[in-house]
């Protein structure tokens, strides 16, 4: 497929991060698992990256291998995750020791991470003050009492009232809303330059997750921090992402910007997935649609395209057997027959 032109908002901010062709295994006992074929993703400084796909698609194995954060039973296999990527300061972190020196200083300095269950995060045994004042000096050369002063600073940042008494707090002291901007506060400790949210309001009630997710978009615009935000969530997909990428069965399967992908979706996972979310102009009582059947286990994948098993749209004796070409990074596109043949069509025509 011809890469079509990128949307002129896309040149906004630079490349803060590439993900190329990322192979991820987990070798087990009864095999080796795939768990992401051949990944491509960019991050841009001062833009929101949505990725969206059911649970088991490989949307927070992509997270784990970009920080090099993967099961001991896991390893990249191939592909490279470069940042600052065409810059002379460029890195390839799939290439780094994920125990070395340099990487545990992009782990938390450079990168951030906010995750879905802030208790994974937290420590029961220590002050929420001191762990955020651990990872402050462990990436930066403050006092103990400077690190504090801006600890506070940061509570107060991220919505935390009384910060000067919130930070002598034990995490099972704070709600599960409170929590979680402690873990928000915990990512921005050393300035990252990206940020990495794996599904951050899952565990939340509705009211403290709107206010997680408007947290998170008015501190990556006053920031200019580039934002993953990972989810299942379409609303939230709509409501915060700049970019979108769908994936599925550890495949990215449909890359658009949001507006493009909720007016014009191309690939029948993304159309499904989209018919899954509650219309309020739907018909009271009205059953919601549904995809039928599972994610595959990586295990089991399927031949062919991953999706044809699920898809309403399959085309006999060729999706069964012959798996679409995959999307070139930044791409506008689908890894769908369908979308391929509209392309070309598209593409002939003019």
């Amino acid at each position: 497929m011809r890469p079509t032109p990128m949307v002129e908002s896309m040149n906004d901010g630079r490349h803060a991060l590439s993900v190329r062709n990322l192979v991820v295994d987990f070798v087990q006992d009864t095999g080796t698992i795939r768990a992401l074929d051949g990944v491509n993703l960019d991050l841009h400084a001062g833009r929101v990256l949505g990725v969206v796909g059911e649970s088991g698609c490989g949307k927070s194995v992509t997270a784990r291998a970009i920080l090099r954060l993967l099961d001991r039973t896991g390893e990249i296999t191939s592909g490279r995750v470069f940042l600052d990527p065409g810059s002379p300061e460029q890195q390839d972190l799939a290439a780094l020791d994920p125990e070395g020196r340099v990487m545990r200083a992009v782990r938390g300095g450079r990168i951030g991470l906010i995750f879905q269950e802030p208790m994974t995060a937290l420590s029961v045994h220590y002050t929420v003050g001191n762990q955020i004042i651990e990872a402050m000096r462990a990436h930066g050369d403050l006092s103990k009492a400077a690190a504090r002063e801006r600890v506070v600073t940061l509570l107060h940042e991220v919505g935390i009232p009384r910060p000067e008494t919130r930070i002598d707090s034990y995490p099972f002291q704070l709600s599960g809303g409170l929590r979680q901007r402690v873990g928000i506060a915990l990512a921005l400790a050393a300035d990252p330059e990206i940020l990495i949210a794996d599904e951050p309001t899952t565990a939340l009630d509705v009211t403290t997750q709107a206010q997680i997710l408007a947290l998170l978009r008015r501190l990556q615009r006053t920031k200019g921090v580039a934002l993953m935000l990972i989810t299942h969530d379409m609303g939230v997909i709509a409501q915060m992402a700049d970019d979108v990428a769908v994936m599925y069965l550890g495949r990215i399967v449909e890359f658009a910007p949001v507006a493009e992908l909720f007016t014009a979706p191309r690939h029948p996972y993304t159309r499904a997935l989209l018919r899954s979310v509650p219309n309020l102009r739907a018909v009271p009582r009205e059953r919601l649609a549904t995809i039928g059947g599972a994610v595959p286990h990586p295990g089991a994948r399927p031949l062919g395209c991953p999706f044809h098993p699920r898809c309403p749209e399959v085309i006999a004796g060729r999706c069964e057997s012959e798996a679409p070409a995959g999307i070139s990074p930044s791409e506008v596109g689908a890894s769908c027959f369908h979308a391929l043949a509209e392309t070309a069509h598209a593409e002939a025509t003019a």
